[in-house]
């Protein structure tokens, strides 16, 4: 990456790049945490009031088929444009202010031409990619007109998800979770008066949700535009500037087509878990919202120590930079083990807010028990592909996690499986893959050179120490 001229900016003193390390991940990571468990409550909403309201169907309809679906499609985009995260972390530790308000630019140009694309492929694609998957007939309606409606609002979405990455890449996590509070509220108050109150089912959840959506981008459109900072956003300048929108392709792309695989690989899964039956999709489901507790809060660490290290990187900070990923993993571990056993000993008592159905709930703890305790396993991966990511190393985080994790995960479920298609050992198949992948990545993080490679390909001086 050809780097400008440095300009030295107030913007090199913040709490990134100097201070306590652990103190201030601390401080910036759990804004990050709040926020994707709003974002969680988010989705979870739609789940509870569909499930208690609808039933066992609209329940299958609204989580498991349709959300793999969704996040084959839209997490391609937002894999792609957090290659525009990384590169605004760098260049603002290093106070670039040009490329600054490029990077603002062309990702929230990224956003627009992206959500239209997908509104497109969404629609047109939908009906297909729902009997692909394997969609029970009694599920497919429900689960077709809720994909469709939320296709349709599509780049106000986007445009959350990248302006609110955009804003902590600067370091503001506090703004992104504000923003997200409100369109959380918003998406509960609107669930209850259009699916229990005006009992228009599924289609009324999918509103909801693109109605509260849209109340998240005018914010973070808001924060953008309102700003005095170098990444203020003008909407007249917006427009895709060509030498960053490669940059941003070639850290994303890695990204994009590893969530792309990830997808793929749960739409398989979630393909295996249809032919198990209504029940088990109802039972998936719910799992899948108390599963998200897990990855909101190891996701906020992989957002965390992706904005550290590539701000330190910018800065230089080399030997900041390793204590930002040892620091991150021992944070990660010690709050997976807490959640593992909060899911394990009240997971039961959580079932009942999505399900009065026993077989249900059977089906949902057996999920947990056996997928809970094993969740340590991930953390490697997660905290390492974001320290690589942080430096512009994506590639090799994709190539460790598509190998380890995606290619791994089909071949179980397409050869293992059929042997003995059971839950138990469609399941297994996660456990297996995090274990291997992990492993894969500590070994490149202690042997791989990944620190002096990237400070020769950014064109920068100083050796890492």
């Amino acid at each position: 990456m050809r780097l400008s001229k440095r300009i030295p900016t107030a913007m090199e003193t913040n709490s990134i790049t100097e201070g306590v390390i652990w103190k201030n991940m601390l401080m910036f990571f759990v804004p990050i945490l709040l926020g994707t468990f709003f974002q969680q409550m988010y989705n979870t909403a739609d789940a509870i009031i569909v499930g208690k309201f609808v039933g066992t169907q609209g329940l299958a309809a609204v989580g498991g088929t349709s959300g793999t679906m969704i996040n084959l499609i839209v997490g391609f985009f937002v894999g792609l444009s957090s290659g525009a995260t990384v590169i605004l972390s760098q260049y603002f530790g290093g106070g670039r202010t040009k490329e600054i308000g490029q990077t603002v630019h062309t990702a929230i140009a990224m956003a627009i031409a992206a959500g239209l694309l997908i509104m497109l492929i969404g629609y047109t694609m939908s009906p297909t990619l729902l009997r692909w998957m394997g969609t029970p007939e009694d599920v497919l309606p429900n689960a077709l007109t809720y994909i469709r409606i939320y296709f349709a609002g599509m780049i106000p979405s986007l445009i959350y998800n990248i302006g609110s990455g955009l804003l902590r890449a600067v370091g503001d996590s506090r703004r992104p979770l504000l923003f997200l509070i409100a369109a959380c509220m918003t998406n509960i108050v609107l669930d209850v008066l259009l699916v229990a109150g005006f009992e228009m089912g599924v289609a009324g959840a999918a509103l909801a949700t693109i109605l509260s959506q849209l109340v998240s981008a005018v914010l973070v459109i808001y924060a953008l535009t309102g700003t005095h900072n170098a990444y203020r956003l003008e909407i007249r300048k917006i427009r895709f500037h060509l030498p960053i929108l490669k940059e941003i392709i070639k850290i994303g792309l890695p990204g994009g087509l590893q969530s792309v695989m990830y997808s793929t690989s749960n739409m398989i899964i979630q393909a295996g878990i249809n032919g198990l039956g209504t029940s088990v999709m109802a039972a998936y489901t719910a799992y899948g919202k108390l599963d998200s507790f897990f990855w909101t809060v190891i996701s906020a660490f992989g957002v965390a120590v992706t904005t550290f290290v590539g701000q330190n990187f910018g800065a230089q900070n080399y030997d900041r930079v390793k204590k930002s990923v040892t620091t991150c993993l021992a944070m990660a571990a010690g709050a997976t083990v807490f959640l593992s056993a909060m899911l394990l000993t009240f997971g039961e008592n959580l079932y009942h807010l999505f399900s009065d159905d026993a077989v249900v709930i059977g089906y949902g703890m057996q999920m947990l028990r056996q997928l809970a305790p094993v969740y340590i396993l991930y953390i490697g991966i997660e905290v390492f592909s974001g320290s690589l990511r942080g430096v512009g190393d994506s590639l090799v985080a994709t190539v460790i996690t598509l190998g380890g994790v995606c290619v791994l995960r089909l071949i179980w479920l397409l050869v293992i499986v059929p042997m003995n298609t059971t839950l138990q050992m469609i399941l297994l198949s996660y456990p297996i893959t995090w274990s291997i992948t992990s492993a894969m990545f500590i070994t490149y993080y202690l042997k791989g050179g990944w620190l002096q490679r990237a400070i020769r390909r950014a064109g920068l001086q100083e050796a890492a120490q």
